[in-house]
């Protein structure tokens, strides 16, 4: 799968943008990240940790969850 990142604006309608987003061909859906925000990244964390732990993948959860934590982004 293959994203594409873009800078907002603080004042951006995400709503809008998501909507508008949506509507041209290919794309399949639309994630709005505040990487100010850590929580975006813990709940990615948890997210991806669950399927982890459902199809018994221990050593990338535990390698994912240090990498997470211990390698902060600036």
């Amino acid at each position: 799968m293959k994203s594409l990142k873009i800078n907002l604006e603080e004042n951006v309608d995400f709503g809008k943008l998501s909507e508008l987003l949506i509507q041209i061909k290919g794309i399949r859906s639309v994630e709005i990240i505040d990487e100010s925000n850590v929580e975006s990244d813990l709940k990615k964390a948890v997210d991806k940790g669950k399927q982890q732990l459902k199809s018994g993948d221990y050593d990338s959860l535990v390698n994912d969850l240090f990498e997470t934590f211990l390698n902060k982004k600036p």
